[in-house]
């Protein structure tokens, strides 16, 4: 049989790019030619195409997970029938690469549909042949906008110039999938739901979603997201730290990227936050709704930051943990897995199911280069990319410009001769406190009724005095919990003071400061190496500073002011289905001081020395499991 060959979008260009760019959500609604097209493309890979038909969005979505059948011939049938039966690599040092030629796929499925569109428009003709080419998947960057624009979450209808030059209101591909039809595959509630939901009021057939409260949860989980997002690319420098949300952060106090995903690092969060019960939530269903390869080309991003700011460090080998479609579960994976082999049941240990040649995968050792894939993003455009130390260089002068926030200026500040350093905050101005409410010697001016959208000032009331305080101390809380105990995805959620009684307001109560995310199957009985894991733990980090700052009313984030408040205040709570916590009995929260310094040169913090209060949370339900302080550098 002939293969559906993954090769990404083709053609186009940017300015001082090596390849098109893929641009941000915010910025791509604004491009009226390239949305106009985007947006009749997904609707007709939505609904001109059937859902048998290999390059329909629903095929393509389904490769993540349900139905659990095979996509363009990679593996007839399971390799292990006791394995998770879709070819999503969650929990494996192949998750990131995994994606990247996901999202290529669908970007190719898109663009060919925007070309055969662009052809049939009768005014400005070449305008949009040439948009269409250079039309890439846009990624919506939620460290920076945790909010994404209307035309993605709220709007059922957008307006777009259709062929004809006519600007016209058509509905929003965006906003929903909708089925055609339900797939019998799918378990209760998705079986009853024709479109996907994000934060379903029901489980009920006439099921909608919640927009405000969506929002409301993005807009509460920003900080942490942006947070997070900082310290992954600052300070986690191996693979097996990054990929994936097994615990070995390597004693950095971050969060790998999926756990970025689920914030254990980042991307378990985001799915978790968007889906709210929907199937944004839920791996076995996620990849049909439409946000999700928007989240996943901003997984992509980071992938590419990452690796400019750690050059020549790429995939190691690591345990396939509960195993895919083809790869068996409890075996080592790693950047050539695999070598095209081919056994009597079918599959393969390749980044399958995407074809490269008509005889082989994309493997992992292959998708370092996103321009020979056919696309860039923005911050490297203009860049030598030969030139590794000043790509490395440029790469983070962005990533301090974009999450760094006010450290970037108390960088600056205690980088200057001791002579300039003794200015008060006046000199510095006032900066948010999402990266610099780190700092060892800071006053709070606390904003406890503050909306959603307003960050807490803190200001730096002694910067550096003869060169004596070049170090700031980081809280967080580090969360430990067997990943099927709950029964699904999950949150741990934190709070500095009292917690409501209704589960519903705890993400967006004042007092809620950050929370850590399962991305769990909810069917996972379909699984039996999942079940048979039920020792599998993940592992992530609440980071507790910007709470602390704009809640505590203290005047400093030493340990010996900041130890007590939180021995007296720091509370957290289980939520999926609420869970009681003394049901949760893998659960361990642990709070963790770390004082980072900023040595002579670096233009990222570095950490000194790690402190676990473990009397913090000893003695509670989920709280730590030792008594005595313990302590390394």
């Amino acid at each position: 049989m002939s293969h559906y060959l993954v090769t990404g979008a083709t053609g186009g260009s940017t300015s001082g790019a090596t390849a098109p760019n893929r641009l941000e959500i915010n910025d791509f609604v604004k491009q009226e030619d390239q949305f106009s097209l985007y947006i009749q493309a997904l609707q007709y890979i939505y609904s001109s195409k059937s859902q048998d038909d290999i390059d329909s969005f629903f095929q393509i979505g389904g490769i993540h997970g349900l139905p659990y059948v095979p996509w363009d011939g990679a593996g007839n049938k399971p390799v292990d029938t006791d394995a998770w039966e879709g070819y999503c690599t969650h929990g494996s040092v192949l998750f990131p690469t995994f994606h990247r030629p996901y999202v290529l796929l669908i970007e190719q499925a898109i663009q060919a549909a925007a070309v055969d569109i662009a052809a049939t428009y009768i005014v400005d003709r070449a305008r949009y042949q040439d948009a269409a080419l250079n039309l890439r998947q846009p990624y919506w960057d939620w460290a920076r906008n945790p909010v994404p624009p209307p035309e993605v979450i709220s709007l059922d209808e957008v307006t777009i110039v259709n062929p004809s030059g006519e600007k016209i209101s058509v509905p929003n591909p965006l906003r929903r999938y909708t089925f055609h039809p339900i797939d019998p595959s799918f378990p209760e509630p998705y079986q009853s739901w024709s479109t996907t939901l994000r934060h379903p009021l029901s489980d009920d057939a006439n099921a909608s979603d919640n927009v405000p409260e969506l929002k409301a949860t993005l807009r509460s989980a920003g900080p942490q997201l942006k947070t997070k997002t900082y310290n992954l690319l600052t300070r986690v420098h191996t693979w097996p730290a990054f990929s994936n949300h097994t615990p070995d952060d390597g004693g950095s106090t971050s969060n790998s990227l999926e756990g970025l995903w689920s914030p254990q690092g980042i991307h378990d969060s985001v799915h978790v936050d968007v889906g709210g019960n929907g199937q944004m939530s839920d791996p076995s269903v996620a990849g049909f709704d439409p946000i999700f390869f928007m989240h996943h080309a901003q997984v992509d991003r980071l992938l590419s930051l990452w690796s400019a700011l750690n050059p020549r460090v790429w995939i190691t080998d690591g345990p396939s943990g509960d195993g895919t479609w083809t790869i068996p579960p409890d075996t080592v994976i790693g950047k050539d897995t695999g070598t095209f082999t081919l056994d009597s049941y079918g599959w393969t240990r390749n980044l399958t199911p995407f074809w490269n040649t008509q005889s082989s995968y994309w493997i992992s050792a292959n998708v370092t280069d996103t321009s020979k894939m056919g696309y860039t993003y923005p911050e490297f455009n203009n860049l030598d990319m030969g030139n590794e130390v000043a790509v490395r260089s440029a790469i983070a002068a962005q990533v301090n410009k974009l999450y760094g926030g006010p450290f970037t200026k108390f960088a600056a500040a205690i980088q200057q001769p001791s002579s300039q350093t003794t200015a008060d905050a006046s000199t510095i101005g006032n900066v948010t406190s999402d990266a610099s409410s780190h700092l060892v010697d800071s006053k709070v001016n606390p904003t406890p009724n503050r909306s959603i959208d307003d960050a807490p000032q803190v200001k730096i009331a002694s910067t550096v005095r003869n060169n004596e305080q070049k170090e700031f101390w980081e809280w967080t809380a580090r969360v430990q919990v067997k990943k099927y105990e709950i029964g699904g995805s999950f949150k741990v959620l934190f709070f500095l003071g009292s917690v409501p009684s209704d589960p519903k307001e705890w993400a967006t109560d004042p007092h809620f400061v950050g929370a850590f995310h399962g991305f769990v199957n909810s069917s996972a009985e379909r699984c039996a190496n999942c079940r048979r894991q039920q020792d599998v733990v993940l592992e992530g980090f609440v980071h507790l500073n910007e709470g602390i700052a704009n809640i505590s009313n203290l005047n400093s984030f030493d340990p010996i002011v900041v130890e007590p408040y939180l021995k007296e205040n720091f509370h957290w709570r289980v939520s999926g289905e609420v869970v009681n916590l003394d049901a949760a009995t893998s659960l361990e929260v642990v709070v963790v001081a770390t004082r980072l310094e900023l040595p002579p040169g670096e233009i990222f913090p570095v950490p000194a020395e790690t402190h676990h209060h473990h009397h913090i949370t000893h003695g509670r339900p989920g709280g730590s499991r030792h008594s005595v302080a313990s302590s390394s550098s």
